[in-house]
């Protein structure tokens, strides 16, 4: 099957770069307009070359099809991770692991957010995560703790053996007193009362 695949891919991207070679040749004025009624003569000239140019067409659709659904279908793998069980073969969506990764992540008090990217591949799991902290965290000792606590989640939960490989990206620490601010800021004044001061005579 993985012949068949480079085959596939050999002959798709040969069709494609011979047809930029056309375009090519036909803007500098290499390819005239006798020369395509040259070869639209040859290849019709008989019953033969025109079983020929047939076949070509239907290998051109089959192959382009065959390698549009090579595409597609290891994207979709990308996106899921797929095992078997006894009753037959289960996948669970990235996307599913990536909002777990979310909520565990939300039970610790030094994380303000937390976002992550999931993929698998042949290595195993590889998570990305982009974290937004709050200035009192300790981040040996967080980072520590968040890659155990979603590794073990992800374990737990999937019951795989594969490895799993967390990236943490800290991108922002929320600073105390930039909360503080916040909250001064959404608390209003009270308008001055004109001649409030005044008392009556």
């Amino acid at each position: 099957m993985r012949i068949f695949h480079m085959l596939a891919i050999t002959f798709y991207a040969g069709v494609i770069i011979l047809i930029g070679i056309g375009l090519i040749a036909l803007s500098f004025n290499l390819l005239l307009p006798e020369h395509i009624m040259a070869l639209n003569d040859y290849m019709l000239a008989n019953q033969f070359n025109r079983w020929a140019v047939r076949l070509s067409g239907l290998l051109v659709i089959i192959i382009s099809y065959s390698f549009a659904q090579l595409i597609l279908g290891r994207m979709q793998r990308e996106k899921t991770i797929a095992f078997t069980t006894a009753s037959g073969e289960v996948t669970i969506a990235l996307s599913a692991i990536e909002d777990l990764i979310k909520h565990s992540g939300y039970n610790i008090p030094e994380i303000r957010d937390l976002n992550s990217d999931v993929i698998a591949n042949k290595k195993g799991i590889v998570v990305n995560m982009r974290v937004t902290l709050r200035s009192e965290a300790n981040l040996p000792e967080l980072t520590a703790r968040l890659q155990e606590i979603t590794r073990n989640k992800i374990q737990e939960v999937l019951g795989l053996e594969e490895a799993i490989i967390i990236k943490i990206h800290i991108s922002k620490i929320v600073q105390r007193e930039d909360k503080d601010r916040r909250r001064k800021d959404s608390v209003k004044e009270e308008p001055a009362i004109p001649f409030g001061g005044f008392g009556r005579v």
